[in-house]
């Protein structure tokens, strides 16, 4: 027998009597929708293994590849470590293959047939999909982009880190033992 409250919470399951799903969660799962839509057309259309997140990168690779794995990071604004998962998840998929690059320390990543012959679909998705946020943002009171806008003028102003650091109550998990429960 599971016990519900160690397991990983779901929409349909509730949150843990501990934990305040009101702001945070409801966005993340909301995220995790609006991909796993995307994913499902990809299905749809027989393309298997390919993640939205696969997407920019392999069209920037058929843009301006082969690429090591610093530039492509920095061409998708995201970090080394996470662009290297990227790629070996695409690399597992049959999307992308390492060359050696100029110098030993190099890998160039680039396409494969595979990949390359699923660029014009994924490149038209990403279209779509910025053209259907579009369209959602003129549904609403105010558009999507204003409210990145105003989170990015408002961390910069404070960091999230410190926001959260701000309002916890222990400084390490060690310290859960002799702390006595929040209010």
């Amino acid at each position: 027998m599971t016990d519900s409250s160690t397991s990983a919470p779901t929409p349909d399951r509730a949150m843990p009597e501990r934990l305040d799903p009101v702001v945070w969660r409801p966005l993340t799962l909301l995220l995790r929708d609006l991909d796993d839509q995307i994913a499902s057309l990809y299905t749809g259309a027989g393309i298997e293994g390919v993640k939205p997140r696969y997407s920019l990168p392999l069209v920037w690779l058929d843009q301006d590849g082969p690429l090591a794995i610093r530039a492509l990071a920095e061409r998708c604004d995201v970090t080394h470590s996470a662009m290297s998962q990227t790629v070996s998840a695409m690399r597992d998929a049959d999307l992308v293959r390492s060359a050696s690059g100029p110098d030993a320390r190099t890998r160039l990543v680039e396409l494969t047939d595979r990949g390359r012959s699923l660029v014009a679909y994924l490149a038209d998705e990403w279209n779509a999909t910025e053209a259907a946020v579009r369209e959602l943002e003129a549904e609403l009171p105010y558009p999507l982009t204003r409210v990145v806008d105003d989170l990015h003028a408002a961390l910069a102003r404070r960091s999230f880190r410190d926001r959260v650091a701000a309002r916890m109550t222990l400084a390490r998990p060690d310290d859960a033992g002799t702390a006595g429960p929040s209010s």
